[in-house]
Parts: C-alpha cells; structure tokens; sequence
C-alpha cells in the first residue's frame, strides 16, 4: 500500500513561501512535471511529490525509475516523497489514496504536469475534485515548442531514458535534451516534448536542487515497443544525499504492506 518517506528541506534553495497555500506535485522524475514545479515554486508551499509505482516498488509507473532517483530528486529539492504501489488497473484507487494523505498534511493545491491531452486534464481534476482539493495545470494548453525551448534555456538537465521505437531508435537514449535536437525530431515527426510518448525523461539537475544528480546508464531493453535505459545513482553523489536517502529508507515500511 502507500509509502510516506520524510525528505530535508534544504537552505540553498527553499521551495516553500510562507503563508501560502500548501501543495503537492504529481512527479514523474521527467521533465514535464519538473517544468511545473519551476512555473509554480513562487505561488505555493510545496511540501511533497506524489510519485506511483509498480506493486514491488521497483520502478515509477510513468517512466521506469528506480526509487533511488526519485528519492535523490525529492532530496535535493527537501521534499517528503509520498509513493503508492499499483497496477496499471489500480492506479486511481493508489493515487487517490495518495491525494487523501497528502489533504490529511494540510495539502489544498495538487500541481501536474499535463500539456496537451484534455482527457489527461479531466483526470487530474476528478481526481483531485474528489478529495476536494484544486488541481493545476501550469503547463497546459501551452506550445510545447515553447516549453521545450524553455527547458533548454533554464539551467535544468533531463536525459532520455525511454523512447517509442517506431518514433525513435535506442541511440536516442542517453542523450541530454538539447536545442538542436528540434531539427531532428522535425524531420521524424517527433513532438518536441514528447507528448504522444515518443521519449521519457529522467531530470538529473534544475535550478530547484541543492546539487546535481550524478547518474550512470546500465541496461538497454526492448519491451512493449519501447526501448528503455537502466539509471543509477553515480559514485559522486554526496554523503548528505547519501544519508538523507538512507533515512528516507529506515522510514519506509516493509514490504509486505
């Protein structure tokens, strides 16, 4: 069932703002829900990121990240991670569950990441209608030409870890998002965000974090018409990362929940 790990908010780069409304954000580990996250920081008290994965806790539902990036992205943006096991069957049974947790903390605000699908928007709303809580949407209706450039503009690093491999082949993965990759998804008819699921990302840096995630790529895969990329931690990560995330591991509860 749910998993509710504490995280240290950090002095360099303090998310939350006295005062105002306090809020989760729904995190892939990609950069879409990252680019949400930069639109809002000013705006609410961010106090947790709403991440689903599979029924082992093994890899993030969306993007097949290990725990342990997630846990060293909410480390270095002092976020609690709050994490749900499901299936795909299951997945709005765990995210509601993840949503009453987060009410539970004083959470009014849930942001996500959603760009262009109406339908990925009326879920967010429902769900979070439920719980009588506010969902928004930072990033919808907006060119995701524009969003892409923005990205590559703001100081942030995203890598791509999954890709569709009748859009892309799996020398795509690995590669760090670039302004000049634009021409090369033009010509391949790829959206520049990647929001027909033609590639996933994990984000390994941002103006938000209080250092760089330093990351090696293991394992290559073909399953389910998608190539993916293993990620780990790297050796260079730092004993404070290091013993925020052990922390974040004596706290979770054991399997068998």
């Amino acid at each position: 069932m749910g998993v509710l790990c504490s995280a240290r908010r950090t002095p360099k780069e303090p998310i939350l703002s006295t005062g105002q409304p306090r809020a989760a954000i729904s995190w892939s580990g990609g950069k879409d829900s990252c680019a949400a996250l930069h639109r809002t920081r000013a705006l609410y008290d961010f106090v947790c990121m709403i991440t689903m994965f599979d029924e082992e806790a093994a890899r993030s539902r969306s993007h097949g990240l290990r725990p342990e990036i997630v846990d060293a992205q909410a480390e270095r943006l002092g976020l609690r991670r709050s994490v749900e096991r499901c299936s795909w069957q299951t997945y709005d049974a765990a995210f509601s569950r993840a949503l009453e947790s987060a009410k539970a903390e004083g959470v009014t605000h849930v942001v996500f990441g959603d760009i262009l699908f109406d339908e990925h928007r009326a879920w967010a709303e429902a769900q979070c209608a439920a719980h009588r809580l506010t969902a928004i949407e930072p990033l919808f209706g907006s060119s995701t030409l524009t969003l892409f450039n923005e990205w590559t503009t703001s100081g942030a690093e995203a890598v791509i870890v999954t890709v569709r491999a009748e859009c892309l082949d799996e020398t795509w993965l690995g590669r760090p998002l670039r302004h000049d990759m634009l021409d090369e998804f033009a010509r391949l008819g790829v959206d520049p965000c990647g929001e027909r699921g033609e590639y996933h990302t994990v984000v390994t840096n941002s103006p938000l974090f209080s250092a760089p995630i330093d990351v090696e790529y293991g394992e290559r895969v073909l399953r389910s018409g998608c190539h993916a990329m293993d990620v780990l931690l790297g050796p260079r990560r730092s004993s404070a990362g290091h013993d925020a995330i052990a922390e974040n591991r004596r706290r979770q509860p054991d399997a068998g929940r």
